[in-house]
């Protein structure tokens, strides 16, 4: 039993001093995992990987009572905390912007791709809500693959499925998300 499970195992029972050894445990860990997940993000990112993963802790560990069975099941608890720390960002993001009374100034190049990737983020997160109504399996390995930043074969690790049943629901939803986000335009 990794360190990790042995924390989780102990803060479910109620060990207090399980949350304080659990963070330096698990920090480098998400941290990585974060910068990745941030290196993806548009210039003029604000929000930094340290921070990302302090708020995405703070959730995991919060006041409410959690139950992880493993080290994956925590990771992509710890993915999906990530995604609605940068799902909501996003959206105050773009309700600073249409809220925003200044006078008006051309483009850069910077905004535009900083407003394209918001618009994306919220697309996707659409479009991996109804997913996960269709497929939970599914949607939680775009979940730790896209938030988490984990290859395949950590998702797969993560998830308890077999590397080709990972790579077969990674292929399918690509093409799916692919299809979902852009039916629109």
């Amino acid at each position: 039993m990794s360190d990790v499970t042995r924390n989780l195992n102990a803060i479910e029972r109620g060990d207090a001093q399980a949350t304080d050894e659990l963070l330096p445990v698990v920090y480098e860990e998400l941290r990585i995992l974060a910068a990745q997940k941030l290196s993806h993000e548009a210039p003029g990112q604000t929000l930094q990987a340290t921070a990302l993963v302090h708020e995405a802790y703070l959730r995991l560990v919060g006041d409410e009572p959690q139950s992880w069975e493993n080290r994956g099941h925590f990771f992509a608890a710890a993915a999906e905390a990530m995604r609605r720390i940068l799902i909501e960002n996003a959206r105050r993001k773009k309700r600073q912007k249409h809220s925003d009374d200044r006078e008006k100034v051309d483009l850069t190049d910077a905004d535009i791709a900083l407003d394209r990737a918001v618009d994306d983020l919220l697309a996707l997160d659409e479009a991996l809500a109804k997913l996960a109504r269709e497929d939970p399996a599914k949607a939680q390995l775009v979940q730790l693959r896209y938030f988490a930043g984990l290859t395949l074969e950590q998702a797969a690790q993560a998830l308890s499925i077999s590397r080709a049943t990972a790579s077969r629901h990674w292929s399918y939803v690509q093409a799916w998300l692919f299809h979902e986000i852009n039916a629109g335009d």
